[in-house]
Formats: structure tokens, C-alpha cells, sequence
């Protein structure tokens, strides 16, 4: 179950970039399940991991690895249907073993290959098969493979969430493509479960790592399914340069386009997650304006946007708009006016000044929550900041997925 078009247009491959996609079985026989990128001599990345206390091996390690390396990274392998969280010095022992057997095979330093993975918490990694599969994994890498990676990494998902994006300056093309996974477990707080973003354009390490850092907490950081922040969010970017296009910020054309366009493509990919969470029925924008700060704006839009109240209510299409009222007041906004206080469902005004608008009629409420698409728009009138987070209803399927998980 999904919501919006499945059609994901052209994935482009980025010069510099090899992915290969295969089945280890890490978890299931047959399922590709494993996902090597390799990344050509001179690439610039940089990451953004979780910030949950009980972060997994592979993100310590790849964390780590990544500043130790200063950018300078050659592979980056994915597994599936392990977490290998919550599994203590021994998930530790296998996620250096697979990096390892990736290091040993090509030549690079072991700080050069950066492990991922996803999947169920605390069941050890059987990283022997990850390290059996490296030499095919190896044997099996392409320029124009994104796609099938972005299936190699879903777990609960449906679909496979892919983007690309083309820059034309002075007579030549940057292109930027990012693939990303996620369905539930979903409150990113610093990207997302896992993303790979790949250009060819040339960027130094700081500002790579500012432009990420930037692209990434108005889109993964905007978005929420469930309130849970995973152990395992990783999000990667890497610059191979081979388009020889140089991005600086001397050049503000130039700059101020490819930060553009990596901050659509982003917001794309993590808007992708929404509309594909599990059970999702209906694709959830929570706006919040007039808001005296950030922090205030992205309370209140929390407080609605995970409010079980109000995503069952969703899920049935019920213009039950007191949750609403409701989220709002205990979202902890400090001498909040409720007088003052105005909500839309889209364009249709369900309070004014804090009570029933006067206009208001069920069967307008009614015709918006039947949408796909729906916007919750509200004004708290005590300054001038806005902000927008992304969310999907909650449905008896969610239920469902989460309850049978492990089986």
C-alpha cells in the first residue's frame, strides 16, 4: 500500500560510480539483499548518521571510518534484513570483518570501505555470508545500476525510491542521483534510514559536507511515520569530480544551482518515504506559519504529524479536526494565544481565532479528507517563521507490517 505515482523517470548513472547488487542471504534465499558502490579514486564524501544513543555497529564504524579517511572513501557496502544493532562487541567484530574482506579483495585501505545496514535489531550479523558474497558482489559492479540498488536496499518497502537530477553549466552537465530506503521506524534525526546520494560534480570536503548537512534538515529531518528514530540512519554523499565541473561558492551561479538542485533531490527522496510508509493511505503535509521560532513551528507540526489521534482519524477520513486543536495545545508552545489561532484542511478554514470558523461546514472537511493529498495548515500568529514536516496517516496494515516484523 502507497500512495502517489509509481513512476520514478530516468535514473541516471554518475560517472565514478559502480553499484553492484546481489543475494547473500543475509536473511532470505533469493532476495537481493546486498549492495556494494564503488567509488572511483579522488571521490569526496561525506555522511550524516544517526543521533540514537543505541546506534548500530556499521554506523560507529562507518562514522568513524569516514572522518578517519577524511572523505577519501572507496566502497561502501549494504546489507539487508540485519540491523546489527543492539548486538555489542560482536557486531562490532563482524561489521570490521565484511569491510575487511571488501579492503583485502581491491587493495584500499580497511577506513576506505564503509559498511551499512538494515534490518532487524539484535540478531547477530552473519557476516560470513556477506564476506563469501564479496567476490561476486566484486565480479557484478556497473555504471547503470542505481536503480536495482535502490530495490537491493528496501526492506518493508514497496517500491524502490530513486531520483536524478541534471545541472547544464557553461556548456557542461552535472548530474546528481540518490536513492534512498524507508517505510517505517521513521523519524530521522539527522537523515533518514538509508540514502546514497552520488554527482559528478567536484566539491571540496567542507562544503560537501555543508551542503549535505543543509539538504538534509529541510527534507529526511522534516519527516516522520511513527515518532521512531532508527539505530541504523545513515546518509551518504559522494563527488567523483568526473563531470569537471568544479562547485564553489565563488561562483554563485553555479553554487547556488547545484545547491538547488540537491535540495529538490533530497526532498524528493525523503518525500518518497512518506509516500510509501507502511500502511500509508494518505501523503500528510503539516504547515505551520506564524510560528515566533523554528523550535515552536516544528513542535506544533510534530505534535500533529505523530499524534495517533489525528493519523487514525486520517486513515478513516474523518474531519475530526478537535485532534487536531487537541495536538496542538500539548505540543509545549510557551504562553501559547489559543484565541489567535487559525487551521485549514488545505484551504478550508476549520478554526478561526481559536474556535469553529463560522463558514465551516462537515461536508467541506469531509471533501478534503477523502484526497490522497492532504494539507494541515495552521497559523499560530506570534512571529514570522514557517515549517513544513511530511507525514502519512496510520492505518490498520502499519499494525499489521510492525506486528508480524521478525515472522
Amino acid at each position: 500500500m502507497a500512495t502517489g505515482s509509481q513512476e520514478l523517470g530516468q535514473i541516471l548513472p554518475i560517472d565514478g560510480i559502480r553499484i553492484a547488487t546481489i543475494s547473500a542471504g543475509v536473511r532470505y534465499q533469493n532476495r537481493l539483499d546486498m549492495v556494494l558502490f564503488e567509488l572511483a579514486a579522488g571521490t569526496r564524501s561525506a555522511g550524516v548518521f544517526t543521533l540514537n544513543a543505541f546506534c548500530a555497529a556499521p554506523v560507529v564504524i562507518a562514522r568513524q571510518s569516514l572522518k578517519d579517511s577524511a572523505g577519501d572513501v572507496r566502497y561502501l557496502l549494504v546489507n539487508t534484513g540485519n540491523a546489527n544493532a543492539g548486538t555489542g562487541p560482536q557486531g562490532m567484530t563482524d561489521a570490521q570483518a565484511c569491510c575487511k574482506a571488501v579492503a583485502d579483495a581491491t587493495g584500499v585501505d580497511v577506513r576506505q570501505v564503509l559498511p551499512f545496514s538494515t534490518g532487524v535489531i539484535g540478531e547477530r550479523l552473519p557476516s560470513e555470508r556477506i564476506v563469501a558474497a564479496v567476490p561476486e558482489a566484486l565480479g557484478a559492479l556497473e555504471v547503470d545500476s542505481w536503480l536495482l540498488a535502490a530495490k537491493g536496499i528496501m526492506t518493508t518497502d514497496t517500491r524502490p525510491k530513486a531520483v536524478s537530477r541534471v545541472i547544464e553549466h557553461a556548456g557542461k552537465r552535472i548530474t546528481i542521483t540518490g536513492i534512498t530506503k524507508g517505510a517505517g521506524m521513521i523519524k530521522p534525526n539527522m537523515a533518514t534510514m538509508l540514502a546514497f546520494v552520488g554527482t559528478d560534480a567536484e566539491l571540496d570536503q567542507t562544503l560537501l559536507s555543508s551542503l549535505l548537512q543543509s539538504s538534509v534538515e529541510q527534507s529526511f529531518n522534516r519527516i516522520t511515520v511513527d515518532g521512531d528514530t532508527s539505530t541504523n540512519d545513515c546518509c551518504i554523499l559522494s563527488a567523483t569530480g568526473r563531470s569537471g565541473v568544479r562547485v564553489t561558492e565563488a561562483d554563485k551561479a553555479l553554487f547556488d544551482a547545484f545547491s538547488s538542485a540537491l535540495h529538490e533531490l533530497v526532498l524528493e527522496l525523503a518525500k518518497l518515504i512518506i509516500r510509501d510508509a507502511e500502511g500509508a493511505r494518505k501523503f500528510v503535509t503539516v504547515d505551520v506559519r506564524g510560528g515566533g521560532n523554528t523550535r515552536e513551528c516544528l513542535q506544533v507540526a510534530y505534535a500533529i504529524a505523530e499524534s495517533p489521534l489525528v493519523k487514525t482519524a486520517l486513515s478513516a477520513s474523518d474531519p475530526n479536526w478537535g485532534r487536531i486543536l487537541a495536538a496542538i495545545g500539548r505540543a509545549g508552545v510557551e504562553n501559547l494565544d489559543v484565541s489567535k489561532i487559525d487551521i485549514y484542511l488545505d484551504d478550508v478554514a476549520i478554526v478561526k481565532q481559536g474556535g469553529l470558523a463560522p463558514s465551516y461546514r462537515e461536508e467541506q472537511g469531509q471533501k478534503v479528507m477523502n484526497q490522497e493529498d492532504i494539507t494541515l495548515h495552521v497559523e499560530l500568529a506570534r512571529g514570522e517563521c514557517r515549517e513544513l514536516v511530511w507525514t502519512a496517516d496510520l492505518s490498520e496494515e502499519y499494525v499489521r507490517i510492525n506486528a508480524s516484523y521478525r515472522s
